[in-house]
């Protein structure tokens, strides 16, 4: 039961230190434009509904 507390704690700090490092790379980088990410999201959108077809007609 110590080495399950333990490994708990250990993991707990790994994710910590990840999420810190995660938050300061994203201030690091530079903000990217709404309307860029906007046209990017609805392309990838729109390869998505392109690449499952049509819905099969009711019978």
């Amino acid at each position: 039961m110590y080495t399950e507390i333990q490994l708990s704690r250990l993991r707990l700090a790994e994710l910590r230190a990840e999420a810190d490092a995660h938050r300061l790379a994203a201030e690091a980088r530079p903000p990217v434009q709404l309307r860029a990410r906007v046209g990017w999201t609805l392309v990838g959108l729109g390869l998505r509904l392109a690449t499952t077809g049509p819905a099969p007609a009711a019978v």
